[in-house]
């Protein structure tokens, strides 16, 4: 019985002394010694043996610390912060103790790592470039002093050869892009400089991305993503063959920030810290576990007025639906409480949207751990009904369609969808080409009042010229209906289904430039109207009053009067189809007597078009 209880009291305190510890994922720029690998996490700088285990927080103040560095001996670390309003390099104790500050210049100080004797500092400043657009290369004292700057005109990441006469750098660098497998001029190449003469040699020259040099006995190496996969590994150079080979093959996840001790190098992948071996050409992972309070998960209130993001008026206009801090919130227009519809801690609901006959709320929600459009019934008391089964992805704004049976929107991929609702069926219509960030956002298609046609607007073959399209939902066929000579945008339907109004900037009024030689050409928005079928009378056609006299037939009564007004106001609640003659679409198309500038977000209303105008630039 006494063994019983023995073994029940030491698991129980394994257990509770295992609620702390968390698994050491997420980390960033580590840097390997003899004996031990520090990292970044939770902008924090951390220590562990570098076979694994537990790590101990080196840094705790409320600044952001970046770029750790062993020195040569491994007893101290260089590293970037941001203790007093600016980024400077500081040193401390592998053991701890009083960070010490070595710069004072109001630029940003970005860490690379020591002067080989372990003397000083090696750091990235712009801070006598100029413009601020590139870096250049500084050592500083760990004794204290001034910053000495080394004759490399441009640079980002560098390592000094073990006899300091040399260095491998890069001019240019992409680690901190959020973008990938990046070929164009902004690549940059890994170059030896020579300091004493110096003479330069690019040792790469590829349209690939190498960088972070890292200089080791004879030989150099680095990360590149030139592999057949283009995921960035590790690469070696030898000097004496001049020849280039890939050593990891690391083909789910990039590797990231590479450092290296006299025999490894030290990266992140996946979240995940590695070893590579240089003797024995081997990779092991270095499992490491921390011990934090975690005050960052403590459940918090918080006021969301501050966060409002997106907002949807009800058909009817008596509410509001708010998305805000990740919750989606119910507002009255004059009357009312204020209540909070999803009330999801933890799980993200984005782009709210009223249906157009005001009985659901479509929204995305990640409760699945992936956004899903969910449609939730706001006039019974049905649960929510999740619409789709995406695995990954993110979804933007929500456009129902007239009859509040279907779905359009665009994904971080530039992929148009809609979604009927009734069969939960997903249709591709197109894709936007060249999209960025911001156009995602702003996407809108405009549903013809029939909810059989899409209009919309995305780049063209010629990618800053975008051009009008149309999609047919019965025949699921897009097709261009302006050329692309003009950029033309925000096209939407007229309230009666029979004209297209949109964007087109066609206005040349050029205004010369007083510093750089040339021409711009602002305030070119004009609104444009095109007839969709070829039986449709111009909207600018030439109009003539004339008088007329109702002819009221021998024996009509009053009553049957009035019966023919209601069948008539039956028919006007009928939505005619919209028809729309594709050939010749362009050459039906007209200016409206409106003033150029800068106009955006129409808007087709019974008998009106909306839009909003911007000031003009100049």
């Amino acid at each position: 019985m006494m063994k019983k209880l023995t073994t029940l009291l030491l698991t129980t305190l394994f257990c509770i002394s295992l609620q702390g510890q968390i698994s050491g994922s997420l980390m960033q720029h580590p840097d390997v010694s003899d004996s031990q690998v520090c990292f970044l996490y939770g902008d924090d700088i951390w220590i562990a043996p570098k076979s694994g285990g537990m790590a101990v927080k080196l840094s705790s103040t409320v600044g952001v610390e970046g770029y750790p560095r062993f020195s040569p001996d491994g007893s101290q670390i260089a590293y970037s912060a941001n203790y007093q309003g600016n980024t400077d390099v500081y040193v401390i104790s592998v053991n701890g103790g009083i960070p010490k500050r070595l710069t004072y210049h109001g630029m940003s100080d970005r860490v690379l790592g020591w002067t080989p004797d372990g003397n000083a500092v090696l750091f990235a400043s712009s801070r006598e470039s100029g413009r601020q657009r590139f870096s250049q290369f500084y050592t500083v004292p760990t004794a204290g002093g001034a910053p000495a700057k080394l004759p490399v005109p441009y640079g980002e990441f560098a390592s000094f050869s073990p006899d300091g006469k040399k260095m491998a750098f890069t001019e240019l660098s992409r680690v901190n892009r959020n973008w990938k497998r990046y070929r164009g001029g902004m690549a940059p190449d890994v170059l030896l400089f020579d300091l004493n003469t110096y003479a330069s040699e690019n040792i790469t020259n590829n349209s690939a991305n190498d960088e972070l040099p890292m200089w080791i006995g004879d030989n150099i190496f680095y990360m590149s993503d030139a592999g057949p996969n283009k995921r960035n590994n590790i690469w070696k150079y030898d000097p004496n063959t001049k020849t280039n080979t890939q050593l990891t093959n690391f083909s789910d996840f990039d590797i990231t920030f590479p450092q290296s001790s006299a025999s490894e190098i030290v990266f992140e992948a996946g979240g995940k810290l590695y070893l590579y071996n240089i003797g024995s050409n081997s990779t092991s992972e270095v499992n490491i576990q921390l011990i934090s309070d975690q005050k960052g998960l403590i459940a918090q209130q918080k006021t969301v007025d501050k966060y409002i993001q997106t907002a949807t008026i009800s058909p009817d206009g008596n509410r509001v639906m708010i998305g805000a801090r990740g919750d989606l919130f119910d507002l009255p227009a004059t009357e009312g409480y204020v209540s909070n519809l999803t009330n999801t801690s933890g799980v993200a609901e984005r782009y709210p949207e009223w249906s157009p006959d005001g009985k659901s709320l479509a929204y995305w929600s990640d409760k699945s751990g992936e956004y899903q459009l969910v449609v939730k019934d706001m006039v019974g008391n049905n649960p929510p009904i999740t619409m789709t089964n995406f695995t990954s992805g993110f979804r933007y704004f929500i456009m129902w369609s007239p009859d509040s049976k279907k779905i359009a929107f665009i994904d971080q991929a530039m992929d148009i969808y809609y979604i009927d609702l009734a069969s939960k069926s997903l249709t591709k219509i197109d894709n936007g080409k060249s999209f960025y960030e911001g156009d995602l956002r702003n996407f809108r298609v405009s549903w013809s009042p029939d909810s059989k046609w899409i209009a919309y607007a995305r780049p063209t073959e010629k990618v800053f010229v975008s051009g009008i399209f149309l999609y047919n939902l019965a025949t699921k066929k897009t097709v261009q209906v302006t050329s692309g000579f003009y950029s033309d945008n925000n096209p939407v339907f007229s309230a009666d289904g029979k004209y297209l109004f949109y964007i087109t900037n066609r206005m040349m009024n050029p205004v010369y430039s007083d510093l750089d030689n040339t021409f711009i050409y602002p305030n070119s928005s004009q609104i444009a109207v095109a007839t969709l079928s070829t039986k449709t009378t111009s909207i600018l056609a030439p109009k003539n009053d004339e008088s007329s006299v109702e002819d009221k037939k021998e024996g009509e009564d009053e009553k049957s009067s009035k019966s023919k007004k209601g069948k008539d106001d039956d028919k006007k609640d009928e939505v005619a189809p919209t028809v729309i003659d594709i050939l010749g679409f362009e050459t039906r198309a007209e200016l409206l007597d409106i003033e150029p500038g800068n106009i955006g977000n129409l808007s087709g209303v019974d008998g009106k078009l909306l839009f909003v105008r911007y000031p003009n630039s100049g």
